[in-house]
């Protein structure tokens, strides 16, 4: 029998070990010659490990979770089984099984806003009147409709009576309840002991709850963690907030938007900010650096690696936008939807995800006021973007709508001053709401 013994790699920038995320094959499996083995998770990034051999696998090492040194045995191959294993189907891969369909029903390539609301309506009454011919009533229900009409004493008496009146069918005009179709419910729901009222439901109790569940924190949550946990224990970490008014950049942007062409995905507020903190950066040096502990210096970073955090499948991720200072603001969007996707598909480059001099996070899609951004080591400053919304400001006096924005800020006190963090995010207010000096030299 020859044996082919596959050992972890040297997956580079110092790595001396990788933890084993998961396996998609097991001792005994024939397996053909890069079929993907296993996933493995070093500092910077996860990496499938293909088949180096076509044969059999007589033997793994480690679990998910367990951290396994470079040059150590990973996987033992019967070769001899190559014939054997032509022959053979390939061991499939492991793939998670498909997402749910929404309960909801989905728009589809082509189809005009009022489709879904036609189908929505379509679906809604639907489900009333299943809902309604399920509940025992005389089941004619052609004139049940998903909108309730009665009159306002007849909708207050329900309510009294601790009746739902979409169980009722209303022999009035389009479906219409009339006095007597109440009367004829309640009688109906005293006859057969009632149905429980929407009062009863409202004061029913749930099943009490015991047990737990223990999930086993590895790959790229651990990662998150451990660096999440070092960053605050290591950076006493200053937050800062301020509110910008984003009107005319947004009159901006639908201009361009305007003028685009039909296939070229519309603009979002990012890739602005992010050409607005470039040049803010050229007089802020202190806030684009990374400080290297090991050697206790800052270094500061004359081109612009930013890092866009971005929630992925596997969990939060920093795929990072090289020399923004240099790019042009089309090119900046397209690099930013470029890098964010990969990374959303977990087809970032290890080179794609480290890097970064200075990172920018968002939850505006979720709203909220404020956050406090955390540092993403070893850079020194954060910047979070909240959700822009239309509110009344004070103007000259006057109560005006203004569409406004907060930026979140979190800044690494031992090497950026408050008062340096304060004017950092003062200077990139004033790019975003005069927007056209993003772009004007000087």
């Amino acid at each position: 029998m020859s044996r082919y013994v596959f050992k972890m790699p040297d997956l580079g920038e110092g790595t001396v070990s990788a933890e084993v995320v998961a396996w998609h094959v097991k001792p005994g499996d024939l397996v053909q010659e890069d079929q993907v083995m296993c996933e493995v998770m070093t500092e910077k990034a996860a990496v499938e490990m293909p088949a180096p051999v076509t044969g059999r696998i007589l033997s793994i090492q480690g679990e998910p979770g367990d951290m396994v040194a470079v040059g150590s045995e990973l996987v033992v191959f019967e070769t001899d089984a190559t014939s054997a294993a032509a022959g053979a189907e390939p061991v499939a891969k492991v793939t998670a099984p498909p997402p749910p369909e929404p309960l909801t029903p989905q728009r589809r390539a082509g189809d005009k806003p009022g489709d879904k609301l036609a189908t929505d309506k379509q679906q809604i009454a639907a489900a009333a009147n299943g809902a309604h011919n399920g509940n025992g009533s005389n089941g004619t229900g052609q004139h049940k409709a998903a909108r309730v009409m009665v009159s306002p004493a007849s909708r207050r008496r329900a309510v009294e009576a601790g009746l739902d009146l979409t169980t009722v069918t209303g022999t009035g005009p389009a479906g219409r309840i009339e006095p007597g179709d109440i009367d004829s419910a309640l009688a109906a729901g005293a006859a057969r002991g009632a149905a429980p009222s929407m009062n009863a439901r409202a004061n029913a109790t749930r099943e009490p709850r015991a047990g737990t569940e223990e999930v086993k924190i590895i790959g790229l949550r651990r990662v998150i963690a451990e660096r999440l946990t070092e960053s605050a224990k290591s950076i006493p970490q200053y937050s800062y907030v301020e509110e910008c008014d984003l009107t005319r950049l947004e009159a901006l942007r639908k201009h361009l938007n305007d003028r685009r062409p039909a296939s070229a995905p519309p603009l979002t507020f990012l890739p602005f900010i992010v050409a607005a903190l470039a040049r803010v950066l050229d007089k802020f040096p202190q806030c684009n650096a990374l400080y290297d502990s090991a050697r206790g210096v800052l270094v500061k970073h004359k081109a612009v690696h930013v890092g866009i955090a971005t929630q992925t499948p596997q969990g939060l991720k920093v795929p990072v936008v090289r020399n923004a200072e240099s790019r042009a603001l089309h090119d900046l969007a397209a690099e930013i939807r470029r890098v964010s996707e990969a990374a959303r598909t977990n087809k970032s480059p290890r080179e794609e995800l480290t890097g970064s001099t200075i990172t920018i996070t968002s939850l505006g899609k979720l709203g909220g006021i404020a956050s406090t951004p955390m540092i993403n080591m070893p850079e020194v400053s954060i910047i979070g973007i909240n959700k822009a919304i239309e509110r009344a400001v004070v103007v000259d006096g006057q109560i005006v709508v203004r569409l406004m924005m907060n930026l979140s800020s979190s800044f690494d006190h031992r090497f950026v001053d408050g008062f340096d963090a304060a004017s950092m995010i003062q200077a990139l207010k004033d790019l975003l709401e005069q927007p056209a000096t993003i772009f004007i030299d000087g």
